[in-house]
């Protein structure tokens, strides 16, 4: 599962580079399905960080892998 969602953030990874941010996996709780993941550059201080992980990240996730309730920054 971990790879899997490696692979999946390294799709999102050049949009948010683009910008001048990126983001990093950090962990998957199985138990509970939630994905820790880690903001990094501008996306870590931006005011909307927290669209971008909700509306972006977490919506692609969840669409790809069922098995995942959510992702949190860490």
């Amino acid at each position: 599962m971990k790879e899997q969602i490696i692979a999946l953030l390294q799709k999102v990874r050049p949009a948010l580079q683009a910008d001048g941010g990126d983001v990093e996996f950090v962990s998957f709780d199985e138990a509970t399905g939630v994905v820790k993941v880690k903001l990094q550059g501008a996306c870590g201080s931006c005011p909307m960080a927290q669209m971008t992980l909700k509306n972006g990240i977490e919506k692609y996730l969840k669409e790809a892998i069922p098995q995942i309730t959510a992702v949190e920054r860490a």
